[in-house]
């Protein structure tokens, strides 16, 4: 029983002899003892356990939390899908219009931990610049989101002629969007300018998708070429405007609004990605817990087997 104690306590016991022959003296020593193992051991995995449980309670929460959000969100995103789709029936939608001057606007998030979202942006924006680059022609990025921007500065750097970060610090208001919008039509020469965002369908769902605008004079080019882009010229322009300033009108109240929902649907499936993501690592931490739980009670059942072999075999010796 002592022996066991002094395991359990991690100490060793040093037998030395006495000079004068007649008895013998014990000594402790601190230093770590290799019998003590296995409540070592066991110690080692209740703090995995403890870890791993923390881990959970975060994850658990941070899955709350993005519920909590999701479903205002959500309202606001199938609400304002509204303002763009007229302007797609009018002006159009021409994704493969070939064109010199390309601007791709890459919206991502400014966190992480919600799945691949901003890998899968950043990849399709990675895509449509190939595609749109060449000889004579220019491509830039703008990116909107931290994580978007992390990812592309590894190789795309000189390509890059605007970032903006920490958009989604404060609620997303249309007004907040359209000052952004306006920015970026001061800042860049374009004639065309591609959005590529996360469209949300559902919590588990979402889709890569890209919006185009056409610049003023590639749309007016387009419809003096006999290519009909959108429904724009079945309608008559009247008042003093010329058919340039109402399309210069038109497009920047179309790229606003097409921003406004680009940023909204990412938004919407930024939050459901991290829920998912976070209900899946609550799951594998149970998981793990379990394993840690029948780890640590077949390494505590064996030191305890031990302890009462050693105890068995001291009394056999004792009673021989």
């Amino acid at each position: 029983m002592a022996m066991a104690a002094f395991r359990r306590e991690g100490r060793r016991l040093i037998v030395s002899p006495n000079p004068s022959g007649f008895a013998r003296s014990a000594v402790f020593s601190e230093e770590p003892c290799p019998f003590g193992a296995r409540s070592i051991s066991t110690q080692v995995v209740r703090n995995r356990m403890s870890s791993v449980k923390n881990i959970q309670k975060i994850t658990k929460a941070m899955k709350m939390v993005a519920a909590s959000k999701l479903r205002s969100v959500q309202t606001r995103t199938e609400n304002s899908r509204g303002l763009w789709q007229p302007f797609t029936a009018l002006l159009g939608d021409a994704p493969g219009v070939d064109v010199k001057k390309n601007v791709i606007i890459s919206i991502s998030s400014d966190k992480g931990l919600c799945g691949g979202i901003n890998s899968t942006t950043v990849k399709v924006s990675k895509t449509l610049f190939k595609l749109t680059s060449g000889p004579e022609k220019e491509s830039k990025y703008v990116v909107l989101g931290e994580k978007g921007k992390v990812q592309l500065l590894r190789d795309s750097r000189k390509n890059i002629h605007m970032n903006v970060t920490e958009l989604q610090k404060n609620p997303l208001n249309y007004t907040q969007v359209s000052v952004l919008a306006d920015d970026i039509l001061k800042n860049v020469e374009y004639d065309a300018l591609r959005i590529v965002y996360n469209k949300f369908h559902s919590v588990v769902q979402f889709f890569p998708t890209i919006s185009t605008i056409l610049s003023p004079e590639v749309v007016e080019k387009e419809s003096e070429s006999g290519g009909r882009l959108g429904d724009l010229d079945l309608y008559e322009i009247e008042g003093a405007e010329t058919k340039s300033e109402v399309l210069q009108n038109l497009t920047e109240f179309q790229f606003s609004c097409t921003m406004f929902n680009a940023v909204l649907e990412n938004a919407c499936s930024e939050l459901g990605a991290r829920m998912s993501a976070m209900d899946n690592a609550s799951r594998n931490a149970g998981e793990m817990l379990d394993r840690l739980t029948l780890t640590y009670n077949r390494t505590r059942q064996a030191a305890i087997t031990t302890e009462l072999s050693e105890i068995i075999s001291g009394a056999a010796a004792l009673t021989h």
